[in-house]
């Protein structure tokens, strides 16, 4: 039985035999290299998902290799050190440089199997998600939308400046700024993907800017791209760091005063509407914002990434898309979309967007049932996964009953427009045209609260 396959480099022959009998015997696939120019050469040709690298070698030092190849933005493998003797506390270290573990000589068999077993199976998870996260990398469909985002993309591909791509969350942002870079001269280059979020958790100068040896995520995008994920995130101090960068066109890794430049292409996502500071008085519309002048230096390009819910039209290419993948790379059952079923989901608002559809396609999959998906198994999903607490914009209408369909509209609307005419029942009667009594009835079936005021008591 193939379990996988694995590159073991070794300058010492005795390790490579006793490591390829081994692995062989268990069930993999083994090559061995005995320098750093052939393990070059065999990682390329021979594609291993899983690389066991010694730390000490006459000619190149493995972890030499090892940056070389975790820089390398097209690796598909997982790396374990075989750690020496006096070798340990630099085997710990390259876990921090991107290794996924170590083993130690002599070699104990069972912790070798057993780290090879997890190592494998990380490698595949990753792909896995990787793969599903860039199943849509260029925008699926022949709407009018999608084939002006494919142009645009496509052109965009071939600029140096910075983008910013605008929509909302789960619309495909990342994906599609990993199709600019994949489409770029950039392409051979590294991607680095920084969720702004996850800034504010831990030390983020030593992340962005590198501290010693310890390279930071700008200076491992040079060359290639750095996505700032979520732009609205960014904590204030990253976004001083990010301005100082981008205007200088240069850094230096925290307590170095040596200036190294900054050649990475930088892409970008935020949702409509990122709040700015305000640059006459300083202060905060909301509790996260983006600097005016940040923003400038970012934005010189601007893609609108529309919602699922602007083109439903393209609700069936996607289907067809995802049921493919999943069946092909998640070994589930193929089922395919009642023709009843795709016409329900072109009407769902998608509140979700591109990620709620993947979901729901690998539920349905899971299912048992006969190999056509009904209208009702596609109903019984929606009405499960709406919030009771969703805004009718949000909800789906459409799986509700006439009346509590309509009491959700005229409670939402209601409400709204009671803010507009600042809680006054009297204005709000003029503006929706409703006999003040009549509506004084309707507010209170509804459960809206409104208070009384002396113009409504005239």
């Amino acid at each position: 039985m193939f379990l996988g396959k694995i590159l073991v480099v070794d300058d010492e022959s005795e390790i490579r035999s006793l490591l390829k009998e081994i692995l062989s015997e268990e069930g993999y696939e083994v090559e061995v290299a005995t320098n750093a120019e052939h393990a070059r050469k065999l990682r390329i040709d021979y594609s291993p998902e899983l690389i066991l690298l010694d730390i000490w070698m006459p000619d190149i030092d493995g972890i030499t290799l090892l940056k070389e190849w975790v820089n390398d933005s097209h690796s598909t493998c997982s790396i374990v050190m075989i750690s020496g003797h006096g070798t340990i506390e630099t085997a710990v270290d390259a876990t921090r440089l991107g290794a996924f573990d170590y083993v130690e000589k002599p070699l104990s068999l069972a912790k070798l199997l057993r780290t090879v077993q997890r190592a494998l199976e990380f490698n595949r998870k990753q792909l896995g998600a990787n793969k599903l996260r860039n199943i849509s990398s260029k925008p699926i469909g022949h709407s009018p939308l999608i084939k002006k985002l494919r142009l645009q993309l496509s052109d965009f591909a071939t600029r140096v400046a910075p983008v910013v791509l605008v929509g909302e969350s789960n619309t495909g942002r990342e994906s599609f700024a990993r199709f600019l870079h994949d489409n770029s001269a950039r392409a051979e280059g590294p991607f680095i993907s920084v969720v702004a979020s996850i800034l504010r958790e831990i030390d983020l100068e030593v992340l962005l800017l590198g501290q010693g040896s310890a390279l930071g995520l700008l200076e491992k995008s040079c060359d290639g791209t750095l996505f700032l994920n979520e732009l609205g995130d960014l904590p204030p101090a990253a976004q001083r760091i990010l301005f100082g960068v981008l205007s200088t066109g240069e850094f230096s890794r925290l307590g170095e005063t040596q200036k190294r430049p900054f050649t990475a292409r930088v892409l970008s996502s935020a949702v409509p509407g990122v709040m700015l500071q305000e640059e006459s008085t300083g202060k905060i519309k909301e509790q996260l914002c983006v600097r005016h002048d940040l923003l400038t230096l970012l934005n010189t390009l601007i893609v609108i990434v529309p919602p699922l819910r602007a083109h439903p039209e393209d609700v069936s290419a996607l289907l067809s898309e995802y049921i493919d993948f999943l069946v092909e790379n998640q070994r589930v059952p193929f089922r395919r979309f009642s023709v009843a079923a795709q016409n329900r989901l072109r009407h769902y608002p998608w509140p979700g967007n591109l990620q709620e559809l993947r979901s729901l396609v690998h539920r349905l999959l899971l299912q048992t049932g006969q190999e056509e998906i009904s209208l009702d198994e596609v109903d019984q999903q929606l009405v499960r996964q709406i919030p009771l607490s969703a805004t009718f914009l949000d909800r789906d209408l459409l799986s509700l009953p006439l009346r509590e369909a309509r009491e959700h509209f005229e409670r939402a609307y209601l409400k709204q427009q009671l803010l507009l005419c600042h809680g006054k029942v009297t204005q709000l009667a003029k503006r929706v045209k409703m006999e003040r009594t009549h509506l004084y009835r309707k507010l209170r079936t509804l459960g809206i609260s409104f208070r009384v005021s002396e113009e409504d008591k005239l």
